[in-house]
């Protein structure tokens, strides 16, 4: 025959259950929360650099366009989108001497640990770019 247990003592039974399930599955779910915002961090940067190098490479086809243009357009999107230490580069540099068919090509490129949301990034070390290709026709 089985003996019941006094209410009192199932309760603080359950309690230790729960508290022992808590310390197993709440450093993994912490783990996977930040994950989750590191990656949507970066997705985000690279997003932003895909943009500056659009728009940078636009503004290289306009006529009379200069460098300075080209790195204005850029530094003021990454500035809009708060990405720290965005680098553009521009290929060929001297990219206003080109004749009609050839192409342009501006790179952005930022480091991910001064862009990362979560201190100790999973992107440690990294740097993320984006370019963008046009061809000149003017």
């Amino acid at each position: 025959m089985l003996r019941r247990q006094p209410p009192s003592r199932r309760g603080s039974q359950r309690r230790a259950v729960a508290a022992s399930e808590l310390a197993v599955c709440l450093p993994i779910i912490v783990l996977l929360v930040l994950g989750m915002i590191e990656a949507c961090t970066m997705i985000f940067l690279k997003q932003s650099l895909t943009v500056a190098a659009y728009e940078g490479i636009r503004t290289a086809l306009q006529p009379g366009a200069v460098a300075a243009d080209v790195e204005t357009v850029c530094d003021g999107i990454l500035a809009d989108r708060r990405v720290q230490g965005g680098v553009v580069t521009i290929n060929p540099p001297n990219f206003e001497t080109l004749a009609p068919g050839e192409y342009v090509q501006v790179t952005v490129s930022a480091p991910a640990d001064g862009n990362s949301a979560v201190p100790g990034s999973f992107f440690r070390g990294r740097t993320l770019s984006a370019s963008a290709t046009m061809m000149k026709e003017f």
